[in-house]
């Protein structure tokens, strides 16, 4: 069964690609394509971008750094992806517009909900910067938050490896992976890390649906988006 409207939450760490920092600009027009394939289907698509690539907040604050100073450097890392993203999308024929939710009126339009539904409704990709607007809240919490004020039927959370697994796989080459699990289940295991446990919360509360899976795989994210087989789903 396809969706009707999803959220995808990318990192800014994966934006930059084969790059130490920064956005990968080839990356982001192979992005393009691949959501062009979920657009084809005319399923609606909303995309909450990171700020890692160029800022972390938490690990800028200290010596001097406000926590508030730097989760606020974050959003405007975010920004940055996010009118980076817009303007790649564009070029490669994919309408997009960036909403922003902090103040940043010069460079990309503010986030109003029905202007954000409007876009939609014209087949256009939202791609949101500014997190959720608001110090000591992730990318990941923001990205649940958008999915739910946006009527979003789930959340693509697109990560390195290609699922939830017991364990890491990056330090246990016997990690198993599994296809579904509750939403309590991921808030009470400590050892699932792909999301912060706030975002999990949020969405297990609200019954929203996440799907953890490998959006740099090759028609991962049209899988996804149709209910074809795509990483791990975490039903609440």
């Amino acid at each position: 069964m396809a969706y009707k409207r999803i959220l995808l939450k990318i990192s800014g760490e994966q934006l930059a690609g084969k790059f130490d920092g920064g956005i990968d600009a080839e990356l982001g027009a192979w992005l393009a394509n691949e959501i062009k394939q979920v657009i084809d289907k005319d399923i609606q698509v909303v995309i909450m971008v990171g700020g890692g690539n160029f800022a972390r907040g938490a690990q800028l604050a200290g010596h001097g750094i406000k926590r508030v100073t730097a989760d606020q450097i974050g959003m405007l890392g975010t920004m940055m992806n996010a009118l980076a993203l817009n303007d790649i999308f564009e070029d490669q024929g994919l309408q997009s517009r960036c909403l922003s939710n902090i103040f940043a009126d010069q460079v990309a339009e503010p986030f109003i909900h029905r202007l954000a539904e409007k876009h939609l409704e014209r087949g256009r990709v939202v791609i949101v910067a500014g997190g959720i607007g608001r110090p000591y809240l992730t990318t990941d919490t923001a990205a649940v938050s958008l999915g739910l004020e946006l009527s979003c039927e789930v959340v693509l959370k697109a990560t390195k490896v290609d699922g939830v697994f017991d364990s890491d796989p990056a330090t246990n080459p016997n990690a198993v992976k599994m296809d579904s699990l509750t939403g309590d289940e991921a808030v009470s295991n400590p050892f699932i890390k792909v999301m912060d446990k706030a975002a999990l919360g949020l969405a297990t509360e609200h019954h929203l649906p996440i799907i953890v899976f490998d959006a740099l795989k090759a028609n991962n994210i049209v899988n996804a988006a149709t209910g074809q087989p795509a990483g791990t789903i975490i039903n609440s």
